[in-house]
């Protein structure tokens, strides 16, 4: 038995996919914002929450790719 920790994100999966989602939320909040811009104002709702899931993404990537390079 080793004293070695386990990763908490094994094989690696995690920071490709994040990234990707980071950037279709990025892509889906661009996309809101005009409609939003000429519709009424809690239309706006829409593009504030994907830019805060691109957000949030992007945070949960760099937490992984710091949990990789720990191990």
């Amino acid at each position: 038995m080793s004293n070695e920790k386990a990763s908490p994100f094994p094989d690696g999966f995690v920071v490709p996919i994040t990234g990707l989602l980071a950037l279709l939320f990025a892509v889906m909040a661009g996309m809101t914002v005009l409609p939003a811009l000429s519709g009424s104002a809690s239309d706006m709702a829409l593009p504030i929450i994907f830019g805060g899931a691109s957000l949030l993404a992007f945070r949960l990537r760099q937490r992984a790719i710091a949990a990789n390079e720990e191990s």
